[in-house]
């Protein structure tokens, strides 16, 4: 079973503040690399009002700095709004200063504002997600190398190169992730993991295997689940609404799973949000078994970092002596 941090970083207004949000996932991430976690992954957006994380290389070379094993996955990193020579720099910055654990999740984005505050045309990126990942290659060679006309030379050269994975919901994305990336960062669908996997093997790559089953979005573990949960459930609307807000900007009308009535109740009965006891959990985890990723978002949408060290402490105790570990699904390689 693969362990997983995520965080979006995101501070609305009844929530606590970005600066003890920023500190308190510092600390979080020490303490899942002494547990064994296997990685954590960090998102990106602009102009959110909530200050949604806009820079995750940075947060993922803080925590590096904080922590030994546990890899740092951008998931996704919006390339199309950077500068590639620059985003080349970073990234081999970070793999340097993690020690080769930094996982370069790249993405096309999807918000008309987020373009718009950049620069940059929405309906160019996916050619720029092409031609980036192009650039990363050569420019992680060490080596000069010309690009559009220019004489371009990155270092320093990061040793090994960070795996790029790439992102998106469709299944064009999904073949497109075959052809020119080390692994699909897939939502979580495993209808879109199946296009991914023919085009690996039609192109004669290895078998990236099946899709490993996924735990829920967000699980949070309680003593005493009806209280935590009218705890916590206004950070899981706030970001569900924030969602379902954003693809209403992008597509005219909510998409995806935001594209249902988000209340109290429709959440708490899709299962993708649960407050659990630890023994419900450990069940959890036997029914998803080896081959499968757990996720702990402890600072969702502003938690207070209070509540969420108490739930740490309780997985802690009581939940993760108990899981079975196998060996952690690990980035398909395309």
């Amino acid at each position: 079973m693969e362990l997983v941090m995520t965080y979006d970083m995101r501070a609305p207004d009844f929530g606590a503040p970005a600066r003890e949000l920023y500190a308190a996932a510092l600390d979080h991430v020490q303490w899942a690399d002494a547990l064994g976690f296997d990685s954590v992954g960090l998102g990106e957006h602009h102009s959110s009002p909530d200050g949604y994380n806009p820079s995750p290389l940075p947060l993922a070379c803080a925590m590096g700095g904080r922590t030994r094993n546990i890899r740092l996955r951008t998931s996704v990193l919006l390339a199309p709004l950077y500068d590639p020579i620059k985003l080349a720099e970073d990234a081999a910055v970070a793999q340097l200063a993690t020690g080769g654990r930094l996982l370069l999740g790249i993405g096309g984005g999807y918000r008309p504002a987020e373009f718009e505050m950049f620069g940059c045309r929405l309906e160019d990126r996916w050619r720029e997600i092409g031609e980036t990942i192009e650039l990363l290659r050569l420019a992680w060679t060490g080596e000069p190398f010309e690009w559009r006309g220019r004489r371009c030379h990155v270092t320093p050269k990061p040793e090994p190169a960070p795996p790029i994975l790439l992102g998106g919901g469709t299944p064009a994305a999904a073949r497109r992730a075959a052809h020119i990336a080390d692994g699909w960062f897939p939502p979580l669908d495993p209808r879109l993991w199946q296009p991914y996997r023919d085009e690996c093997l039609a192109l004669g790559k290895p078998d990236p295997g099946a899709y490993p089953r996924q735990g829920p979005i967000f699980l949070w573990v309680s003593k005493a689940p009806d209280k935590d949960w009218e705890r916590v459930v206004p950070h899981v609307l706030h970001q569900l609404r924030s969602y379902s807000e954003w693809t209403v900007e992008a597509y005219g009308k909510p998409a995806g799973p935001y594209a249902v009535d988000i209340t109290e109740e429709t959440v708490r009965s899709s299962n993708a949000y649960q407050v659990l006891t630890p023994e419900e959990v450990l069940a959890l985890a036997e029914t998803l078994g080896d081959e499968s990723v757990l996720y702990l978002s402890p600072l969702l949408a502003g938690i207070d970092p209070r509540l969420a060290s108490g739930m740490l402490d309780l997985y802690e105790r009581e939940v993760h002596p108990h899981l079975r570990r196998g060996v952690s699904p690990r980035p398909p390689a395309a």
